[in-house]
C-alpha cells in the first residue's frame, strides 16, 4: 500500500511532455533495439486494484470508482481482475481530506501491526482492513497492481507517482502512458510492491472539473491497455524516460510563533515544473518584500502551494531531472507458451 502520496526525499517525477516523435522512433527501432532471448520474463498481471477517496475530498477519483462499481466495462481487461475500491468512506461522506489521520501515512509497518482497541484512528484501522483485502503488503497474497486516484490543488497536470526507480516493469508501463497525450510528470516513491499513485489538477478540494477526471481516466485506461498488452506477450524494447526526482521540501517563511509571513510570488504561482533559478522571486511578505530563490543551480519545483500540505509546513517541493531505463520487458507466460 502506498505509505506516502509524495514521498521523501530521492522520490521522483516525470514530465508527459515526452516528444511523441521520440516514441514513434522508439517503436520503428523496436525489432533492431529488443529480442525475446534478452528480454525480462516477469509473471503476468494478475489482479489490479483501483482506489478512489484515500482523501475524502478529491473528488474525480471518488465518482470514477463510484462508476466504475455500477458500471466497470471500460476498466476490464482479458484475464485480469481489476477491483475499483473506495478507500476512505468516512472522509468521503464528510468531503474532508482525513477523519483521524492521514490514510496515506499510515501503512507503515507499526500502524498496519497495531493492535485494534476502541480508540484506534479510523484511518489506521481503514489501513489495516485495505492491507487484508488488497495484502498482506510484501507478500505473494498481495495484488499485483494498485492505481491509486488522487487529484492537488497544485497545477500538476497528469502525474504519476510510482513505486519506485528501479523496478523496469513500472519504467515501461510509464514510457507507455507517456507516449499518450494525457499524461504530464512522474514521480517515484520507494514502496513495496506495484504501486501507482495518478495525481492530477489543478482541482480544487471538493470539487470535480471535467478536464481533470477525463484526463485521469484516460491515464488509469492507458494503465490498463499497458498491462494487456503486456500479458499478451507484447515484448516492450529498452527505454529511457526523463523524470524529476525529490530533493527538498520547503517551508514557508515563519515568525518566532511559527506563523506563515510570505505567500508564494505570483511568478511562481501555478509554474509547477519550470525551472527556478537564483534570485527568482520565490515568496511574496505581507509588506510587500520579495525573497528569492537562493541556489547554485536550476530547481523544478511542483506540488507549489498545495492546499492538503499547509498543516504539514511545506509550500513546495524542489526537484531534479535525472533519466531512468528500463531493460526489455515480456510476460514470462507467453514466453513460456512460444518454447
Amino acid at each position: 500500500m502506498q505509505s506516502s502520496s509524495l514521498g521523501g526525499s530521492g522520490a521522483v517525477l516525470l514530465p508527459l511532455v515526452l516528444l511523441q516523435e521520440m516514441c514513434q522512433l522508439l517503436e520503428l527501432l523496436k525489432s533492431m533495439t529488443s529480442s525475446s532471448s534478452s528480454a525480462l520474463a516477469e509473471a503476468p498481471v494478475r489482479r489490479v486494484g483501483i482506489f478512489g477517496g484515500t482523501h475524502g475530498n478529491e473528488f474525480s477519483g471518488v465518482l470514477l470508482v463510484r462508476h466504475w462499481q455500477e458500471n466497470g466495462a471500460e476498466i476490464q481487461r482479458p484475464g485480469v481482475e481489476v477491483k475499483p475500491f473506495l478507500t476512505n468512506p468516512r472522509a468521503v461522506e464528510k468531503c474532508t481530506r482525513y477523519i483521524d489521520c492521514d490514510l496515506n501515512r499510515v501503512f507503515d509497518p507499526d500502524s498496519l501491526g497495531r493492535p485494534v482497541v476502541e480508540d484506534i484512528p479510523y484511518e489506521v484501522r481503514r489501513a489495516q482492513e485495505i492491507n487484508h483485502i488488497f495484502g498482506p503488503k510484501g507478500s505473494d497474497d498481495a495484488y499485483d497492481l494498485i492505481f491509486d486516484l488522487h487529484n492537488t490543488t497544485s497545477n500538476m497536470g497528469g502525474t504519476l507517482i510510482l513505486e519506485n526507480s528501479r523496478d523496469d516493469f513500472t519504467i515501461q508501463m510509464v514510457h507507455y502512458i507517456k507516449c499518450k497525450p494525457v499524461m504530464d510528470y512522474c514521480n517515484v516513491n520507494h514502496l513495496p510492491h506495484l504501486q501507482t499513485g495518478v495525481e492530477v489538477g489543478p482541482q480544487p478540494q471538493g470539487v470535480a472539473r471535467a478536464d481533470i477526471l477525463d484526463k485521469m481516466r484516460k491515464i488509469v485506461k492507458h494503465g490498463l491497455d499497458f498491462v494487456q498488452l503486456f500479458n499478451e506477450g507484447k515484448e516492450f524494447p529498452p527505454c529511457t524516460i526523463e523524470v524529476f526526482k525529490i530533493m527538498e521540501k520547503v517551508d514557508y517563511p515563519r515568525n518566532k510563533n511559527n506563523e506563515i509571513i510570505a505567500v508564494i510570488h505570483p511568478k511562481l504561482q501555478d509554474q509547477d515544473w519550470q525551472p527556478l533559478n537564483n534570485g527568482d522571486p520565490l515568496f511574496l511578505t505581507l509588506d510587500g518584500k520579495v525573497i528569492p530563490y537562493q541556489g547554485n543551480c536550476p530547481v523544478y519545483p511542483t506540488f507549489i502551494n498545495e492546499a492538503a500540505y499547509y498543516e504539514k509546513k511545506q509550500a513546495f517541493v524542489k526537484t531534479e531531472k535525472i533519466k531512468l531505463t528500463a531493460k526489455p520487458l515480456r510476460s514470462s507466460v507467453s514466453k513460456q507458451s512460444t518454447s
